[in-house]
């Protein structure tokens, strides 16, 4: 399967360098509690202040189970607190949602 989800950044050029140096290269245990939810690929996209993830998962992936992982596991939650510093929720986000599941709406 391929999810694309979005989310904002502080609209601040020194917070968003930040948040890119972040992730030139994320801690180790978040790729593997990435990797371990089933999802094979992920990347993220920038314009302005406006992030895209575009995830690729295998047949096992959950995003109830990722969210129940990722809450049990300190380090995903010292990271999304970390990350949180950068990051804002997108205008029609509702209380506590962060990345915001996209309908794709073509294909070609």
């Amino acid at each position: 399967m391929r999810y694309a989800l979005a989310l904002d950044l502080k609209d601040d050029p020194a917070l968003i360098a930040e948040y890119e140096r972040y992730h030139e290269r994320i801690w180790p245990d978040i790729e593997a509690s990435i990797r371990e939810s089933g999802i094979t690929a992920m990347e993220i996209y920038r314009v302005g202040n406006r992030l895209f993830m575009l995830m690729e998962t295998n047949e096992s992936f959950s995003f109830d189970a990722k969210a129940a992982a990722d809450a049990a596991n300190p380090s995903v939650q010292k990271w999304e607190d970390l990350m949180w510093t950068y990051q804002q929720a997108l205008p029609m986000a509702q209380p506590g949602e962060k990345w915001l599941l996209m309908n794709k709406i073509f294909s070609l």
